[in-house]
């Protein structure tokens, strides 16, 4: 353990960029999520049929092309982007769609009586998901939603190919330094992943519990 406790500064580094990876990554896959959801319902045929070409070539393109296409393309087309900000724009990519089928699902829950009835008081298709469908699909999706950002997670580890310093990384450089200690090096990895994703799942069943009850 001597390596893990004289070697915290780098863990807390890589942990630290984890967390940025994830928060930043999450929100921003969230947002492109929620709107390609509510492109796939609507009225507009050319909408629906960008969000479906979006959503199936996304989620069936390995991620790890994903940030090879942003960590390298882009740059050599001429983009300015640091590897942190790339490998972001990246993981929000390949995780919205998976958030948008997680909405759908919850969207075809919600009853048609619900929406109709807002169309019958005037409400637009844009009112009628916003303060009708979403918050219902949400509710509906709290598990597979929270499913997807602790895949996130994981996945915030294929950035330390594309040098990105998160905890990944930063766990491959002490093993490489420290090869009497590599088991005790890894568990200490895992064990702050886990920090992140048991949370994780225990926020979910509270949220779930919570809004059931409600339902």
């Amino acid at each position: 353990m001597d390596a893990v406790i004289e070697n915290l500064p780098t863990y807390w580094r890589g942990f630290s960029m984890t967390l940025l990876l994830l928060g930043v990554s999450g929100v921003s896959a969230l947002v492109i999520g929620t709107l390609i959801a509510a492109m796939r319902i609507s009225p507009v045929a050319s909408l629906r049929t960008f969000a479906t070409v979006y959503t199936e070539l996304v989620r069936n393109t390995p991620l790890t092309l994903v940030l090879f296409f942003c960590a390298i393309i882009l740059p050599y087309l001429g983009s300015r982007l640091d590897y942190v900000t790339a490998a972001m724009i990246g993981l929000s990519v390949y995780t919205s769609p998976f958030v948008a089928e997680a909405l759908r699902s919850g969207i075809n829950g919600v009853p048609v009586g619900q929406a109709e009835a807002a169309r019958s008081v005037g409400l637009g298709f844009g009112q009628t998901v916003s303060l009708i469908v979403l918050p219902q699909a949400f509710r509906m999706t709290i598990p597979p939603l929270i499913n997807v950002f602790i895949a996130l997670t994981k996945n915030t580890s294929v950035a330390g190919g594309f040098f990105v310093f998160e905890l990944f990384a930063a766990t491959r450089e002490l093993a490489n330094a420290n090869g009497n200690a590599v088991i005790a090096i890894l568990l200490a990895a895992a064990t702050l992943y886990l920090v992140i994703t048991i949370p994780l799942g225990l926020i979910a069943a509270q949220l779930e519990r919570k809004w059931v009850v409600q339902r």
